[in-house]
């Protein structure tokens, strides 16, 4: 079987990512990379494929079989609609766009087309987490009752000497907290209200450093999610579930996600289950159990599924629509920290 060939529009940091993913694939070949900045030229010409600064102009050279797009969010939309107008299916990068217009307008062209528009919520394709949503669906925890979540971290101030990064729409609610409100929905449910305060008493920006979160669940489970980007703790998925070998392995397990129900409970990212093995009692010895997990790449899992949708044989994992209720979830953290006042999603302003 031939190899799925995929263009690369963005060659920034997580474009690079994607890049180096596809060199190692078993199921892919780079087709092409599509960069105005002279550093894209240069990887193109460093991997020997073609480039373009104009995408549209790449797109229509190579003809790949899919594209990643990883461009700048506020241009998602006009990238997807294009590879939707060609027929390629694609994975955007998270978010799936700046506001939820461009979001809708992407799910709408997506389902009217039938081109698959994927999303690039990396985390569900990790083997934890796919095996988190199998020890849920199964029943093992019983009828979900709370989540508890931790994401603190510290970014040096090198970070953010671009200006973007300094104000209103450039801090962790929307750049790093969304990947736990997409993890929320595809592990404990959808959201039906949110709560949330936020700080910038530490840096003193314009942006958001620090924030708390309350959602409510549609099956009436309650999530508490706790955010910092300015704190020195080892409490965050990206350094603890040792997804990414940019970060450094923590010299001891460490669990940042919490998940309580009725018949048990499971940490994660170590995967630990614990419950009753007899009555259940807090007088009554409870049981830990080490949930086996074979480890892999979610990026390489991410793009293997991308070449399982290109050849019809999955349908995509996380949809235009189902990042778009992300989105619509994570900008509601915003409104509800701005505000005071409580956000129901479903009564929520549609785009």
């Amino acid at each position: 079987m031939s190899k799925v060939a995929v263009a690369v529009i963005g060659a920034g940091v997580i474009g690079r990512t994607h890049i180096e993913t596809i060199g190692s694939s078993q199921h892919a070949v780079l087709a092409g990379v599509a960069e105005p900045a002279e550093a894209g030229r240069e990887e193109a010409g460093r991997l020997g494929v073609p480039w373009s600064a104009d995408y549209a102009e790449l797109l229509d050279r190579v003809k790949p079989d899919a594209a990643i797009i990883a461009t700048p969010n506020a241009t998602h939309r006009e990238v997807a609609l294009a590879c939707i107008a060609r027929g390629i299916p694609a994975i955007v990068e998270k978010p799936i766009a700046s506001t939820l217009e461009d979001a809708a307008a992407i799910a709408q062209a997506s389902e009217r087309s039938s081109v698959p528009i994927l999303v690039g919520h990396h985390r569900r394709h990790n083997p934890i987490i796919k095996r988190a949503r199998a020890i849920i669906v199964e029943g093992k925890l019983g009828r979900l009752t709370n989540a508890s979540v931790l994401y603190t971290f510290y970014k040096r101030p090198e970070y953010f000497e671009l200006a973007w990064r300094r104000q209103p729409g450039g801090g962790p609610i929307l750049i790093n907290l969304i990947h736990e409100i997409d993890l929320v929905r595809h592990l404990c449910g959808e959201i039906a209200t949110v709560q949330a305060l936020a700080s910038n008493a530490t840096r003193g920006f314009a942006v958001e450093d620090t924030a708390a979160v309350l959602l409510r669940l549609v099956n009436g489970a309650l999530v508490t999610l706790s955010l910092c980007d300015t704190a020195v703790t080892p409490w965050s998925w990206d350094l603890a579930a040792r997804e990414s070998p940019s970060y450094p392995p923590q010299p001891i397990a460490v669990q940042t996600h919490f998940l309580s129900g009725t018949e048990g409970s499971l940490a994660l990212p170590t995967l630990e289950h614990w419950r009753y093995q007899g009555s259940k009692s807090w007088f009554s010895p409870i049981s830990r159990e080490a949930v086996a997990f074979a480890p892999g790449d979610p990026y390489m899992e991410q793009l293997n599924h991308l070449c399982r949708v290109v050849r019809h044989e999955e349908a995509p994992l996380i949809t235009a629509a189902d990042g778009m209720q992300t989105l619509r979830a994570t900008l509601a953290v915003h409104k509800a920290a701005q505000t005071g006042q409580m956000v129901v999603l479903d009564q929520d302003e549609s785009p």
